[in-house]
């Protein structure tokens, strides 16, 4: 039986995208001569390729396929991190094929090879997603291992859902070994205390073994791998860190050391670079778009009330460095002196509440307008072009609040701070400090430039509604 994230299933994927990537160009050799004719483009009323070139770009698509880690279950798991590799997998392999055909094959048509792409990636796309679905729908595992979680303290016990609500993995989680038996009342099925550990991976098969002790049980990591050295198991040790999930923690080699990085960036070199690249793009065309709503609104906010059109504030960005952030002028030029006015004191654990209000004495009559449509936001375009911040992101905060947040709330800073995020979008100023970080964290966990594009598409929709915008 074929089983996802198999290295059979790996292989099968090869000769699937190699196929299909043949039958994408048999497809736009077909179809050619009927596509419509663009200026500077030879008319063709017959296309006939050389044979080479029917074994050299399916070659070529799944040796870039394999350098760029596609058929890697690690970097596959998701469908949004199994999408975006494949498309820069695509991109990549595309840009070679290109380079071969100006040095060999000048003739090949242009238009031939835009279609032969486009049909490509949708057919490699699109037989992944079938796939995914058929094993959703038919609930198929992956190759089955029987894992034994050493440890069933809060570690292991966060390791064992997981496993569980990800069964269609083929990760059978057996059971546990812990010293303290009591835990079998807690509805754990406990095998065992950890010196059992060696009868009980002959008694019940077990491939892997995940040691997720706390930090003062390490000293029995060692000879636990003493224990089942000569046995066919594998033995992962999950750190006693689980709380620092969020910033992504990975292993390094440092100077041909191995070692645990507890703040690796939550974006990869290549996420952040097509991040800066969407923003700097996207943030461009938008500037010369709204440049006309720029200069009336500020013509609007001179006549309405004395001060300045832009604001400037000092606002916390990513990895919590300190910038200052446009916006258009929507209060009264001492609106700081009256911040006491509109913070509260959570009344069950003391934290600090801010929150905005719709009787803010502090706002203007046009900043009342620009706040509820979300205009007064527009010159922080300026601030992405910078670098300062994103277009999509948790929303930059305060230096002063900051000092209040508490140390888990402090992780939304692990990525570029943005215009417009994910609780902006699911609830807005509605929404109080203490309740929106955890929308932030979502963001963190789970970015991908897809996620961006969803909200960027959202956000419109939201600001129309004008809900918790005041």
């Amino acid at each position: 039986m074929l089983r996802r994230f198999s290295v059979n299933f790996a292989i099968f994927s090869m000769v699937i995208d190699a196929c299909l990537t043949l039958f994408a160009l048999y497809l736009a050799v077909i179809i050619r001569p009927f596509l419509p004719q663009f200026p500077y483009l030879v008319p063709v009323d017959q296309i006939t390729l050389s044979q080479a070139l029917y074994f050299i770009v399916p070659a070529v698509w799944v040796f870039t396929f394999l350098l760029s880690s596609v058929y890697d279950p690690k970097r596959i798991y998701k469908v949004t991190d199994e999408a975006q590799t494949i498309v820069i997998a695509e991109a990549l392999a595309a840009l070679v094929c290109a380079g071969i055909l100006y040095l060999g094959f000048r003739e090949f048509s242009r238009w031939l090879f835009a279609t032969f792409v486009v049909f490509n990636i949708t057919f490699i796309l699109g037989w992944r997603f079938l796939f995914r679905i058929s094993y959703r729908l038919w609930k198929q595992p992956s190759r089955e291992r029987r894992v034994l979680v050493v440890g069933a303290g809060k570690t292991g016990r966060s390791v064992g859902q997981m496993m569980q609500e990800q069964d269609w993995m083929g990760l059978n989680l057996v059971g546990y070994l812990d010293d303290d038996t009591h835990k079998q009342k807690e509805g754990l099925d406990i095998l065992g205390t950890v010196s059992d550990i060696r009868a009980v991976v002959k008694k019940h098969n077990i491939q892997d073994v995940v040691v997720a002790l706390p930090q003062r049980a390490y000293g029995q990591i060692n000879k636990l791998t003493i224990t089942l050295h000569d046995l066919p198991v594998h033995v992962r040790v999950v750190p006693d860190y689980f709380s620092l999930a969020l910033y992504r923690a990975s292993v390094d080699d440092f100077g041909g050391i191995p070692m645990i990085n507890l703040r690796d960036p939550a974006l990869n070199d290549v996420q952040r670079l097509v991040k800066r690249i969407f923003d700097l793009v996207f943030g461009s065309i938008s500037v010369l778009c709204l440049l006309p709503i720029l200069l009336v609104i500020g013509l609007l906010i001179k006549f309405d009330s004395k001060g300045p059109v832009i604001f400037r504030q000092e606002r916390v960005g990513e990895n919590g460095r300190i910038f200052r952030m446009f916006k258009f002028r929507t209060m009264v030029p001492d609106a700081d002196s009256h911040r006491e006015e509109i913070t509260e004191i959570n009344p069950t654990n003391g934290q600090l509440l801010f929150k905005k209000r719709r009787d803010d004495p502090r706002v203007t009559r046009i900043g009342r307008f620009l706040r509820r449509t979300s205009l007064d936001e527009i010159p922080q375009l300026l601030n992405v072009l910078l670098g300062d911040m994103s277009l999509v992101g948790p929303r930059p905060e305060l230096p002063w609040l900051v000092d209040q947040y508490e140390p888990w709330q402090r992780k939304r800073f692990a990525v570029p701070q943005g215009m417009t995020g994910w609780w902006q979008v699911n609830g807005r100023s509605d929404k109080p400090l203490h309740l929106h970080t955890e929308d932030d964290l979502y963001y963190v966990q789970n970015y991908s430039i897809w996620m961006d594009i969803y909200i960027l598409l959202k956000t419109p929709w939201v600001v129309l509604r004008g809900k918790g915008a005041y």
